[in-house]
């Protein structure tokens, strides 16, 4: 029993650090192949309905609109403060296994990571948001023009 318990420990924190990365990767390059093909397959089929398209404007209105800005720099805050309040979380769960129970767990070291990670994604944001300020600005009046224009 001990042979398959040793066993496990040796082999999910490889299946954690190093297969579950791998995978992840390969899932959203997978992904955005299949939304490439996607596209492709569209355009191939207009070609052959009316050789006459005008494919650049077929391919700007089917490809994904790129985020802007202010976009860009509100997924920062969101991860920031998710990832600071799980990292508050799980070393709040480690500070009181220590002090309420005999055991402990490796949430600690987790929760430290999590907090500066988000610390990190905060900084990001404010950071980002000063010095960006103006460029946040014109392109929201080039999304308000492109809107009365239409």
């Amino acid at each position: 029993m001990s042979v398959i318990g040793d066993l496990v420990e040796l082999l999910v924190p490889i299946a954690c650090g190093c297969i579950l990365p791998i995978v992840a990767i390969w899932l959203c390059v997978r992904r955005k192949m299949n939304e490439t093909n996607k596209r492709t397959e569209i355009v191939l089929a207009a070609i052959e309905k009316n050789p006459e398209m005008d494919i650049e404007e077929l391919l700007k209105k089917i490809s994904p609109k790129p985020k802007l800005l202010k976009e860009k720099l509100l997924s920062k805050l969101h991860w920031g403060c998710l990832t600071l309040l799980l990292g508050i979380g799980m070393l709040g769960c480690e500070l009181y296994l220590k002090l309420f129970t005999t055991s402990s767990s490796p949430m600690g070291i987790a929760g430290i990571v999590l907090l500066a990670v988000g610390v990190a994604c905060l900084t990001s944001y404010h950071m980002g948001k000063k010095m960006l300020a103006k460029e946040i600005e014109a392109e929201e009046q080039q999304v308000i023009a492109q809107a009365e224009g239409r």
